[in-house]
């Protein structure tokens, strides 16, 4: 039984799991909404946390951090230009996950994950 296991492994390799939670943050930050698994939501709900409150530091470290992150240079400008300013004075939470439906096709549980400002 696995004891303290910080993250799902989402049945997937340690590269695509990586690979995909690299997309969806960049994903996120492009739209600042995006619906996926709920699984797949909570796990990129702490990606998302860290790469903000790194943002919100604004020092050039941290812009290197996060752009080495993301996968496009404009969702990583974006970032730090509008949405970590607009997040500055908030403590933590930036994050908000509403159940949406069930997919047809699998019925796999969808949720909706958005920015709160």
């Amino acid at each position: 039984m696995p004891h303290q296991v910080a993250n799902k492994r989402l049945s997937r390799t340690d590269g695509h799991r990586k690979a995909l939670l690299r997309n969806l943050a960049t994903s996120f930050f492009k739209h600042e909404k995006i619906e996926t698994t709920s699984t797949k939501a909570k796990e990129i709900t702490k990606v998302v946390e860290r790469l903000i409150t790194q943002a919100r530091r604004g020092d050039l470290h941290s812009r290197r951090l996060v752009a080495s992150y993301l996968t496009e240079e404009a969702v990583a400008k974006k970032l730090f230009d509008q949405i970590a300013p607009a997040l500055k004075d908030k403590p933590g939470g930036y994050t908000r996950i509403t159940k949406s439906r069930v997919r047809p096709g699998d019925a796999a549980e969808l949720s909706i994950l958005e920015l709160v400002k």
